[in-house]
């Protein structure tokens, strides 16, 4: 839990004025006579939030930066506004270290991008990158697959964090996705909501090897990773799909024979999003499945 927290905010500012304001509420961290707390950032993490998904995305990010000490910018698009220009929020967030006298401190960037600055947010966020480290982005909802915000956003990225749960219409997005894999590692919190079932029915082998029919209760991003992960890793795309859908993965019958409960619990959202921050190479596995979920 963050011990200490600063703020500043502005209007229609510059991002001059956003990086003096952070320099600022770093020097206002340290006492008389002792020096400015630490920064340790491990990576740049950017988000792109369209409104209906501020929320979420503020709750997702809730005590991540004692995980993962980094800068966080959040883009918060709203291209319909009346006039151009960028509204600004900085917040450092500073916690305790045991054996060390100094705290330290994370950054949250959010930038609400009126009008015409949501068109171009590489320009935005490139002079707040830090350099030599990596920069992960997460898009919240669809991406908007060709659109330049996303275009612009994956060409400074080294990796890609989606939830394709958030997606409508699947498998069908996933064939853009895949088209992205050469150009940064992608991650998929949906993909990794399934971890416990699939090394679940790994443990099964060989007794699944001739299953025809996975009947997968859950959300339609799961279902059908889960099935193109067992057709990409047994070789057999002629294995079929039967999708009910529910809020979160409730079961998996193969053939018609349900499959035991995996143990443990399932992880919360904060988790699953610091899961993804640890990873920094591709992930062949789960590109694999995305192409199978296609066939």
């Amino acid at each position: 839990m963050a011990t200490q927290l600063s703020e500043w905010t502005g209007e229609g500012v510059r991002l001059a004025e956003v990086d003096r304001a952070i320099a600022q509420l770093r020097a206002s961290t340290a006492g008389s006579g002792s020096q400015p707390s630490l920064r340790t950032s491990v990576m740049t993490h950017m988000a792109w939030i369209p409104e209906q998904w501020v929320e979420p995305a503020r709750a997702a990010l809730s005590g991540m930066g004692e995980r993962h000490p980094s800068r966080s910018i959040l883009l918060l698009p709203d291209p319909n506004a009346g006039v151009d220009c960028i509204d600004a929020a900085v917040t450092l967030e500073c916690y305790a270290v045991p054996g060390v006298d100094r705290e330290v401190c994370s950054e949250v960037i959010e930038l609400r991008l009126r009008g015409g600055r949501a068109k171009a947010p590489a320009s935005i966020v490139e002079p707040l990158l830090i350099a030599d480290l990596p920069v992960f982005l997460r898009w919240r909802g669809e991406p908007a697959w060709g659109e330049s915000e996303f275009e612009q956003l994956v060409g400074v990225t080294d990796r890609l964090i989606v939830d394709s749960s958030e997606w409508d219409d699947l498998p069908y997005p996933y064939r853009h996705l895949s088209e992205q894999f050469m150009r940064a590692a992608v991650s998929d919190i949906s993909w990794a909501r399934t971890s416990r079932w699939r090394t679940h029915l790994a443990s099964l082998w060989p007794d699944i090897a001739d299953v025809g029919e996975v009947r997968v209760t859950g959300t339609a991003a799961q279902a059908h990773l889960l099935v193109g992960w067992l057709r990409s890793r047994m070789g057999r795309p002629d294995i079929s799909l039967d999708h009910v859908d529910a809020p979160r993965l409730e079961s998996v019958a193969l053939d018609g024979v349900p499959v035991p409960f995996p143990p443990g619990d399932p992880p919360i959202p904060s988790d699953l999003l610091s899961d993804e921050l640890d990873r920094y190479s591709r992930d062949p596995v789960y590109e694999a499945a995305v192409l199978a979920s296609l066939e």
